[in-house]
């Protein structure tokens, strides 16, 4: 699964390392880039709930790999784009192709493991972010340099085309591969089958399941919805400019544009794994969300005032980049530690649809921002605002034992 996300994230995010050079080669703007960047998650938002549903009818097996499936032959037919038309048109389809992802994922992993270890499972599962971003910057940047002119198709129409290959096998591997539910695991003997039952059995006794009505009147998951579209406005003004920030500090080529975009993803996959296991040792949720985006805010605003300063601005970046990926993770604990069957796949649905939303005005505004100014530092300003945004709300509507509230 961790595979999975992490060519699932490298085939939404790798427009940006594309703008390098489709920018120049289409003849687009900033704005026209933000825009198609952005609307991918008009797709995803409007079948992200309908896809989960699918998921909880049909199980995670068949229904992950159509999704993977169809997403990667999507993402290789950005090779083709020649117009913003076009480009808007593949993009939107491929948010709808791949909704129900990652909410479909995290709502497997709560039939698998039992609330008081889910901060360090989730957070494992969305290192595939931070590895995406690591391995694939690197690769990205080496494909356009490498395979750049070679029968007669731009370094970026051979990056979307080989990236996407990895998702169609990898569907392929799931249908084959991926067990529904623990009685149906054949690596599992009966003993351990119970023993792992069992453990669920004890959450289920203290939550009470839903329907998906239920999640649509549940006022914690419009408030979680909140908290989690300020969240993932800084992981997309990451994943989206992360390249362009660098390329500003100096850099050029794409294979080193690459290079130095892979030190922070590598400082936030490790980060990410310890705040995991941080946040369930110590059975906390709400600080170990709030300090990471205080950390992460603060961080990206000093990266953007120290840009006549290249390596305190990487410097200030990584520990940007680490911080904003921190908070996802652990603030997917809160909901799925009160939400349960039906209520369950539809509020994680709901949250991350809405959530998502932000990656498409936060690349877009960003872009918008930048035709304008001529700079990216006002844009990486919001974004950082936002971020320390989702910290603030989580100290208001959180408890202590992680029951989310709406504040009185």
């Amino acid at each position: 699964m961790i595979f999975g996300y992490i060519v699932a994230y490298l085939d939404r995010v790798n427009v940006g390392f594309a703008k390098l050079q489709m920018l120049d080669d289409l003849q687009f703007s900033e704005t026209v880039y933000g825009l198609g960047a952005g609307i991918f998650f008009i797709g995803y938002f409007l079948l992200e709930v309908p896809s989960n549903m699918m998921l909880y009818r049909l199980g995670a097996r068949l229904w992950i790999a159509r999704i993977m499936i169809t997403w990667g032959m999507l993402s290789a037919a950005t090779l083709f784009v020649t117009t913003p038309a076009e480009f808007y048109t593949v993009r939107f389809l491929l948010g709808a192709a791949e909704a129900g992802f990652f909410p479909g994922i995290i709502y497997y992993l709560t039939n698998w493991y039992p609330a008081r270890l889910r901060s360090r499972i989730t957070a494992a599962f969305m290192t595939g972010i931070a590895i995406s971003g690591a391995i694939g910057s690197a690769l990205s940047g080496w494909i356009m340099q490498t395979f750049d002119g070679l029968f007669d198709l731009s370094g970026w129409q051979w990056m979307f085309l080989i990236e996407a290959i990895p998702a169609v096998l990898l569907g392929v591997c799931v249908l084959y591969f991926l067990d529904d539910r623990i009685d149906q695991a054949r690596w599992l003997s009966a003993r351990e089958k119970q023993l792992l039952e069992e453990d669920l059995r004890r959450d289920a006794d203290t939550t009470a399941a839903g329907s998906s009505a239920d999640a649509f009147r549940d006022a914690r998951v419009w408030f979680a919805c909140l908290i989690y579209f300020c969240a993932v406005t800084g992981l997309y003004g990451i994943g989206f400019w992360l390249p362009t920030i660098i390329a500003e500090l100096g850099i050029e080529q794409p294979l080193r544009i690459g290079l130095w975009s892979a030190v922070p993803y590598t400082v936030a996959a490790i980060a990410m794994v310890l705040a995991g296991r941080s946040a369930d040792r110590h059975d906390e949720r709400r600080w170990h969300v709030a300090i990471p985006a205080f950390v992460g805010a603060l961080a990206l605003t000093a990266s953007v005032m120290l840009g006549d300063q290249p390596a305190a601005a990487l410097a200030a970046l990584t520990v940007a980049t680490a911080g904003i990926l921190c908070v996802p993770p652990l603030f997917w604990s809160i909901p799925t530690a009160y939400l349960r069957g039906a209520a369950a796949a539809a509020g994680i649905a709901i949250i991350n649809s809405f959530g998502n939303l932000a990656g498409f005005v936060s690349p877009y505004a960003i872009g918008w921002i930048k035709d304008t100014t001529h700079s990216t530092a006002a844009g990486m300003y919001l974004v950082a605002g936002f971020v320390c945004l989702s910290g603030i709300l989580v100290i208001v509507g959180v408890p202590t034992r992680n029951r989310l509230r709406t504040p009185d």
